[in-house]
């Protein structure tokens, strides 16, 4: 088992390295010179190339992914060529915002999910099984951004309960918090519970389908005893994983999200640095954004070994 965990790490490490790589590179070929579009209409060939000079911009591309490296492991983010701030300052704040709605979020969708899903497994094919696979499946054909704007529609312009703009000066206390931000938690609750009930439902039923639960059926134990006791502790890890890919959806694919909400988010904080062509904010969003979805997949393998006994001890 030890063998195995120490082999998905090292994939883990390497796959955060090719991803820094590929960053580095897509950011380096993107069109335009930043130092004109920091300088704008008042560049002169002299400010330019002293603006290139401070920036790095004119040392050799090796030279400079090395440096930024140097600095990402070293904790020094560096300097936004937009603001002029630290980008550590910058992303404080909004990775704060960013995990305050994630943890909100995925403390209602976890157990949502797992409740639905279970449900639906127990009784599959009736009433409350199809109007379960009906919902979750019509939110999961349905792109999120539509969900976002429907309850705008509804909620916000409709009925005018909640805000539609979602936008925190940083003093609210916690209830009032929620309340502004309740149209993006109840969006991405809607969006992200319907994938894991979806596949909770799945893999249980796929479970019951084997040789041990046939005969826990025929031996007379109820069914829901052995969907918790039996079927659910064999399909944990399909549900882990699909888990931990929605928690990092949560933290990095919820550019469209921020933006429709005019939440000041991490991503929406890289939506901005592109905007005006920030690179060193852009790299280290996206660094932060590769990192969380390498880490939570590499933690739900981890974990998917050690609830299986079969991979723990392996022939």
């Amino acid at each position: 088992m030890w063998i195995m965990a120490a082999r998905r790490i090292l994939i883990g490490i390497f796959l955060i390295w090719a991803v820094s790589a590929f960053i580095f590179l897509i950011t380096q070929i993107l069109p335009g010179d930043a130092a004109e579009l920091i300088l704008g209409q008042t560049a002169t060939d002299t400010s330019l190339e002293a603006l290139r000079e401070k920036l790095g911009l004119n040392q050799a591309w090796h030279t400079q992914y090395f440096n930024w490296i140097y600095g990402l492991v070293t904790g020094d983010l560096g300097v936004s060529v937009a603001g002029g701030s630290t980008i550590a300052d910058l992303i404080k704040y909004r990775i704060g915002n960013t995990l305050f709605v994630g943890g909100i979020v995925a403390l209602i969708s976890i157990p949502l999910s797992l409740a639905l899903g279970l449900t639906a497994a127990m009784m599959p094919g009736s009433l409350i099984d199809r109007v379960i696979t009906a919902t979750t499946l019509g939110l999961i054909a349905v792109p999120d951004f539509f969900v976002a704007i429907f309850l705008i529609l509804i909620l916000a312009v409709g009925f005018g309960w909640f805000p539609s703009v979602s936008y925190l000066r940083g003093n609210e206390g916690f209830l009032k918090s929620l309340y502004v931000l309740t149209l993006p938690i109840f969006t991405l609750v809607l969006v992200v519970s319907a994938q894991m009930t979806r596949m909770t439902r799945a893999g249980i039923l796929n479970v019951m389908s084997s040789p041990y639960i046939e005969m826990a059926i025929l031996k007379g134990i109820p069914r829901r005893t052995i969907i918790l006791r039996h079927a659910l502790l064999n399909s944990i890890g399909p549900i882990i994983n699909v888990i931990a890919l929605n928690l990092a959806y949560l933290v990095s694919g919820v550019v469209i999200m921020e933006t429709i909400f005019s939440y000041p988010g991490l991503a929406k904080l890289m939506v901005d640095g592109v905007q005006t062509r920030d690179i060193p904010l852009v790299q280290a969003c996206g660094m932060i954004f590769c990192t969380t979805f390498v880490v939570l997949i590499l933690i739900a393998d981890l974990a998917t070994i050690v609830s299986n006994p079969r991979l723990r001890h392996p022939k």
